[in-house]
């Protein structure tokens, strides 16, 4: 047996975090020698712990992977063959001034798309501190809107409750008796720091716990009393039914519906069936979701008969043709059983607590909207177009411009912190997009699928070479000092040195980023207004690396509010939750209605592309990535190979076997990758982890299981992204 290794005497720790849009945020402890980091540990602080999961162990991997860019790169072959050279920094930096200011000379300003997203989810180096400040101050630019995870949530939120902060802190789950997880897989996708954690003292306390999905998965196995299968896209109906026994056994709060919601009347008569002459019984439910009628009519009668009971909606229901209509149904129910606005409860919202919000409490202010004019404009998607194309039609907007109907004629792209050319739908037709621009710049640490279709690539630092801070993921109580941890790599820049140093070649002012990131760290906390009450020391946070809110118990979104609606009244145009939203009636959406209504999707089963196609594809996180970052991490990818998830009878009626190549294919595409049978996935639905890198062969199939290939550049209508609504076929595969 070996003896333990001695620890360097100059060895120190460094506390910093994990920072990625990944789920959590967690700490790091990460031990440095001589300027290199050798050692990751997690948090050792008090109960409950912000600890770190397998992608923040093995971050090391990431941050000295050979495959790291350590130098500015310059396109040589044609686009997207990923051929390059080396080139100085003081070339590329002067190569993308030069193009930044002959495209806007040329065609204007909203010519240059600047396209930013969720690569870094601390405070300070994001795409508004960084890239679309240098371009703000070169004279304006183009930008794509929407959501990817939940914008189908946001919409309904806003319209609902008229706030995203609707969840109780994740501690109150311990009061409840039954807990609901509607799509929701926290032992992979986290869904806020220590979910799993409050989920297990619940069910340990007595708590019931059901899921509802169309997989089996990690956290209905190691959690879960029941798993209800349920065919994607189908959830409103299941609610629809559930809301239809509440009203015709009189199971539901009709004292909590009369004092706190509005419009119930108008749900209660689609409900019923007056409107349409469609009753919404189970026997109809049950032939749309595949859901028996016995395990829809106990998951009714337990929900309207536990209290308290919190049913959480995942956001993966709501990425579908029409899913902003499960995240109001979930509402409604909600407020059908009372179960808003007390401890073991919840709102069935977005979900954002009301202590340590992802964002600080001003942003969120506006973002929400103060009066009625702002409100509707931020539920207008009609509107919202005319100023950005939405992402999931990103390519059409680019190869269509203006002659489309689209706001702008895009001629240049320039990214960071994002991976398009792999995150967003259609893939193929993404490509013609790239291959149709006339220049391209990317920011990125890795040579991915959309630097591979850069001009000039400039590698830029991971996080552990940079200061930050970093609140919450969605919520949480706590905040993060984010430590660099060492030095930059040599030949990489941080992306606000990169738009100071562009800045100075283009004469845009950028004194902000002129000071040190100490600096800037701290006047951002500053401005943030619930950080300078919280945190008197900041020297001190920053040597902790983390300050933990106190907050004395659980705290609970709508209390007061449900308490005495009257004086509290709910931040909606009634005062009240809106079941019948006033908002939504004005925007005379045919299908947008103004109470939550079951709509089929597209390419549904009950779609005639079925005969064609028969699977419903869905995309789901893995534990090894976070979206696309990760992926080529050699030790993570140990953890879950990329692997198409087929039922058994599935797999059988194609004499496919666990382990085989298959070809998953429709109209947009073919990705090739090995197959997984299992019965941890119910019948007629497929499942592809969402992320792994796309690596088109000489034919154009795809050969990394990337499931973008296969997904519809389309928008619900509410502007969420449906990745979760396709239709494909499953053929075993042959070279």
């Amino acid at each position: 047996m070996k003896s333990p290794q001695p620890r360097p005497l100059n060895t120190r720790v460094v506390p910093t975090a994990g920072c990625y849009d990944c789920g959590g945020r967690c700490v790091l402890r990460v031990h440095t020698h001589e300027g290199l980091a050798v050692r990751v540990e997690t948090d050792e602080g008090p109960e409950p712990q912000l600890r770190a999961c397998a992608r923040g162990r093995a971050f090391r991997q990431q941050v000295y992977s050979p495959q790291r860019l350590r130098s500015p790169l310059k396109r040589t072959g044609e686009r997207g063959e990923g051929r390059f050279a080396p080139v100085s920094w003081d070339e590329a930096l002067d190569t993308v001034a030069d193009r930044l200011r002959r495209i806007r000379d040329t065609y204007g300003p909203k010519s240059i798309l600047a396209l930013t997203y969720s690569g870094s989810s601390a405070s300070l180096h994001t795409g508004n501190m960084t890239l679309r400040q240098l371009l703000r101050g070169f004279g304006g630019y183009v930008s794509a809107w929407g959501g990817a995870s939940a914008e189908s949530s946001v919409f309904s939120s806003r319209a609902t409750y008229g706030t995203l902060t609707t969840g109780n802190t994740r501690d109150d789950l311990v009061n409840s008796r039954l807990i609901i997880l509607w799509g929701l897989n926290p032992a992979t996708s986290i869904y806020s720091t220590n979910t799993s954690h409050h989920l297990i003292r619940a069910r340990e306390a007595g708590a019931r716990i059901i899921t509802v999905d169309p997989r089996y998965t990690s956290t209905a196995a190691v959690m879960a009393d029941q798993w209800v299968p349920i065919r994607p896209g189908t959830d409103t109906a299941l609610m629809a039914a559930m809301a239809y026994i509440m009203i015709s056994d009189n199971l539901y709060d009709a004292d909590f519906v009369k004092r706190c919601t509005a419009g119930f009347d108008a749900f209660k008569t689609y409900i019923m069936g007056d409107e349409d002459g469609v009753p919404k019984t189970p026997a109809w439910a049950t032939a749309i979701t595949g859901v028996p009628l016995s395990s829809i009519d106990s998951l009714a009668r337990e929900y309207a008969g536990t209290r308290p009971a919190a049913l959480i909606p995942g956001y993966a229901p709501g990425r579908t043709a029409h899913g902003e209509q499960y995240h109001r149904m979930a509402s409604v129910l909600a407020a059908m059983t009372g179960n808003v606005g007390i401890h073991g409860g919840g709102a069935a919202g977005f979900e954002r607590g009301p202590v340590g919000p992802m964002v600080p409490p001003g942003f969120s202010e506006m973002y929400e909207g103060t009066t009625y004019e702002a409100r509707l404009k931020s539920l207008d998607v009609h509107g919202r177009l005319q100023n950005q194309p939405h992402c999931c039609r990103l390519w059409d907007a680019i190869l269509q411009g203006k002659e489309g109907g689209f706001p702008t004629d895009i001629k240049m792209m320039y990214v960071a912190f994002a991976n398009p050319l792999n995150q967003f739908p259609n893939l193929n037709k993404g490509i013609d997009a790239l291959k149709s621009l006339e220049y391209i710049v990317v920011h990125e640490q890795f040579m991915t699928a959309t630097a591979r279709f850069a001009d000039i690539v400039l590698p830029v630092t991971t996080v552990w070479e940079r200061n930050d801070i970093a609140r919450t993921w969605l919520s949480g109580p706590y905040f993060f000092y984010a430590n660099k941890v060492i030095d930059p790599l040599p030949g990489v820049k941080s992306d606000d040195e990169i738009c100071l140093e562009l800045g100075k070649r283009l004469g845009v002012e950028m004194p902000f980023l002129e000071l040190s990131q100490e600096e800037r760290v701290f006047q951002v906390a500053q401005g943030m207004g619930d950080v300078t009450p919280e945190i008197s020391d900041f020297a001190r946070f920053k040597e902790e690396g983390v300050h933990r809110i106190k907050t004395g118990g659980p705290v609970v979104s709508f209390e007061k509010q449900v308490q005495d609606p009257d004086r509290d009244p709910f931040p909606t145009p009634s005062g009240k939750i809106e079941i019948y939203s006033k908002l939504i009636a004005d925007l005379d959406h045919p299908h947008i209605p103004p109470v939550p209504k079951y709509f089929e999707p597209w390419e549904s089963p009950a779609d005639p592309l079925a005969e064609k196609y028969p699977l419903q594809l869905v995309t789901v996180h893995q534990k090894n990535r976070a979206h696309s970052c990760f992926d080529n991490n050699p030790w993570l990818r140990e953890i879950e190979p990329q692997r198409l998830s087929m039922n058994q009878s599935d797999a059988a009626s194609r004499g496919i076997e666990d382990g085989a190549m298959v070809r998953v294919f429709n109209d947009r595409g073919e990705t090739i990758v090995r197959a997984r049978v299992t019965e941890r996935i119910m019948p007629g639905v497929v499942a592809l982890g969402e992320g792994a890198w796309f690596r088109p062969d000489e034919q154009g199939r795809d050969r990394a299981g990337s499931p973008n290939i296969l997904t519809r550049d389309d928008y619900a209508p509410g502007g969420g992204f449906p990745y979760n609504t396709g239709l494909v076929q499953v053929k075993r595969f042959n070279e």
